[in-house]
Order: structure tokens, then C-alpha cells, then sequence
């Protein structure tokens, strides 16, 4: 599945969150959008259809009801998904040498990978 940068944008606000938000809610919480506000609802309907998002329950909105919305997917299960769309799958051992370099890991977080590589071995 590809997501645009303003749908990503979207699912960073409910990855952050983590919990189901209204339309108005995701407005509130987009702080640095470069989408115009009346075009969420295309891109709710756009990312409702890739199914990366769920519609999960209504709220009262005033005198009306409205949807309320959640990732149907972690940012990691996203990400992962993307490899599958690549022709060449990366080396997941070269992927995450990458990303520590870039990024760094603290020695818990090192500790962590070291058991879930001891648990699927």
C-alpha cells in the first residue's frame, strides 16, 4: 500500500494519538499540515478505501453524529508493507545496522532486539 505525504501526515497524527479521532479532532491535532483543511474528508475516504484506515464508531457532533476514525495498521506494519511494493526486499540485518547508525539505540532497546532475535531462532 502507498500513502501520500498528506495521508501519512494523517496517520502520524493517529499513530501518535493512538486512539480513534473525528475529523475535527485530526484538524486539531495536524499542526503542521500541508493539506488544506477542506480536503480531508478526500483524503479520510482515499485512506479508508487503501484500508489504512477503519472507521470505528460515531460521536455527537452537536445536533448531528460523526465518524470517528483509527489506523487499521501500526506505523512498523506500514513501513514493513512498503518493502513488499520494492523490487530488490532489503537485508534485514543491513536494514537495521542502517537505521542504529542513523539513528542510534539506547542499551535497552539493544537488549530488546537481542531476545526477539533469540525468540524466532
Amino acid at each position: 500500500m502507498y500513502l501520500t505525504k498528506n495521508e501519512l501526515e494523517i496517520m502520524d497524527v493517529l499513530w501518535k494519538e493512538q486512539r480513534p479521532l473525528a475529523r475535527g479532532e485530526i484538524l486539531k491535532l495536524s499542526g503542521d499540515k500541508t493539506w488544506m483543511d477542506s480536503s480531508v474528508h478526500i483524503l479520510l475516504n482515499s485512506m479508508l478505501k487503501k484500508g489504512a484506515i477503519r472507521e470505528a464508531g460515531f460521536i455527537k457532533c452537536g445536533k448531528t453524529c460523526g465518524r470517528v476514525y483509527e489506523a487499521a495498521m501500526s506505523c512498523e506494519e506500514y513501513y514493513i508493507g512498503t518493502f513488499d511494493s520494492t523490487r530488490k526486499r532489503p537485508n534485514i540485518s543491513e536494514l537495521l545496522r542502517a537505521y542504529i547508525e542513523k539513528n542510534g539505540a539506547d542499551p535497552a532497546t539493544l537488549t530488546e532486539l537481542r531476545a526477539v532475535l533469540d525468540s524466532v531462532s
